[in-house]
């Protein structure tokens, strides 16, 4: 009877039933505030909200997790580079390609 009750499934539910039970016992004997417009505005010390800033597009973000893609690639690459001349060569051409991607990737973007 005692692997029952071992069983992740048998465990995470009773686990999952007595945090719900908690939960519902924090909001029965929590105190109840009043409706207040200012409740849901972030707190900021007396003063006004700073209006909020433009919002990037989905492409920005694509572009910059791209970026920063090849990038850490490129590190990755690089650092394991064995020590030789020819090696190094085919480096610095790989190099040259990543500095044309990063330089394509933070151009501006025509719309």
């Amino acid at each position: 009877m005692s692997d029952f009750w071992l069983s992740p499934p048998v465990a995470m539910a009773v686990f999952l039933a007595l945090a719900y039970g908690l939960y519902r016992l924090g909001g029965a004997i929590a105190p109840k505030g009043e409706h207040s417009v200012n409740k849901m505005l972030p707190y900021t010390g007396g003063e006004q909200p700073m209006p909020m800033p433009e919002m990037l597009t989905y492409h920005a973000y694509f572009r910059l997790a791209l970026l920063f893609s090849i990038l850490h690639v490129a590190a990755l690459v690089l650092s394991t580079v064995p020590r030789d001349p020819a090696s190094y060569r085919m480096a610095m051409i790989y190099l040259v390609g990543i500095g044309v991607s990063v330089l394509v990737l933070t151009g501006e973007e025509e719309e």
